[in-house]
């Protein structure tokens, strides 16, 4: 149905007149007919009776008229839904424990009452995360970007925005469980459990250029259940890497240890991915608030070879 009739028709219907219709709409008087005649043609029905005072509604048109005003309010609810400005800013994040939600959470906490949609599009790689928001079906996502800058999409946008340090994550039983910081070297032969590691994805080739830099043995086998953690609280040869601005939680029981690196440190470089042009107002109030809060770069931090070239 066409919705530019419809409201056409309610017009004339709140006017009483065609020619009021037309100047409210600001169409000509024979649009307005023309609009009106097309309706009714498609619906089968007469909807006004023409007066020579005016244009008076037919028992079909008082029967249509609620009707006509509930869609009109529907088009106008659909539109605002993905209107920049009056539909929330959508983020995807990868995963609701990682550091850039926290940094997500500090943003809300800072502007209060923003519409936030946090979107985790947690099986995806880094191209299919920017070709949504190239699509605009999402604003932002934070990704570390191995993709050259020559390679990406026109008009989309990359800034490093967060270095999350790595942390080793052992039970209290693991030989390292004693340490207050660790060198990389540390953990050679030692089993580090990452699982659902999934290739082709931007945090394989990151723990991939990880494993070479340092001779590490990293385990991927097994899909992320969520109850890792779990099963390394009780382990004295299981251990995980984690961010240092992660938010896992445990039970106190576990007694878990999270280990700094340094020497140097490894930190997974997050960036924040957006489209230029996009006009929605939070978005830019989100990007302020990320280059604000940006912590200063380390001294002795580790990056992989590509991280530098994706900003």
């Amino acid at each position: 149905m066409d919705i530019e009739a419809v409201r056409t028709f309610v017009a004339v219907a709140d006017a009483g007149q065609f020619q009021e219709a037309a100047i409210d709409l600001r169409i000509t008087q024979q649009a307005v007919s023309k609009r009106v005649a097309n309706l009714e043609r498609s619906l089968g029905v007469t909807l006004f009776a023409r007066t020579a005072r005016g244009a008076r509604l037919t028992l079909d048109g008082q029967a249509f008229l609620p009707h006509s005003r509930e869609l009109l309010r529907a088009a106008e609810r659909a539109a605002a839904s993905v209107r920049p400005g009056e539909r929330a800013l959508r983020v995807d994040v990868l995963n609701r424990r990682i550091a850039p939600a926290v940094t997500l959470q500090g943003f809300y906490r800072a502007h209060p009452g923003t519409e936030l949609d946090v979107v985790t599009l947690s099986n995806v790689n880094v191209e299919t995360a920017i070709e949504a928001v190239r699509a605009g079906e999402i604003d932002a996502t934070f990704r570390a970007v191995p993709v050259p800058a020559r390679e990406l999409p026109d008009g989309i946008l990359v800034e490093r925005v967060l270095d999350d340090p790595l942390q080793l994550l052992v039970g209290p039983a693991h030989p390292l469980a004693a340490a207050r910081s660790l060198t990389p070297a540390d953990l050679v032969g030692h089993r580090i459990w990452i699982p659902g590691i999934k290739q082709g994805t931007e945090w394989a080739a990151y723990y991939d250029e990880l494993t070479e830099a340092f001779d590490l043995r990293i385990d991927a086998i097994g899909p992320n259940f969520g109850t890792e953690i779990d099963e390394i609280a009780g382990s004295a040869e299981l251990a995980t890497l984690v961010g240092a601005g992660d938010r896992y939680t445990w039970p106190a029981t576990h007694d878990l240890r999270r280990i700094p690196l340094h020497g140097p440190t490894p930190v997974y470089p997050h960036s924040f991915v957006h489209r230029a042009g996009n006009p929605h107002p939070m978005l830019a109030a989100l990007r302020r608030h990320l280059v604000a809060s940006r912590p200063a770069p380390m001294a002795d931090s580790w990056t992989p070879s590509w991280a530098a070239a994706s900003d």
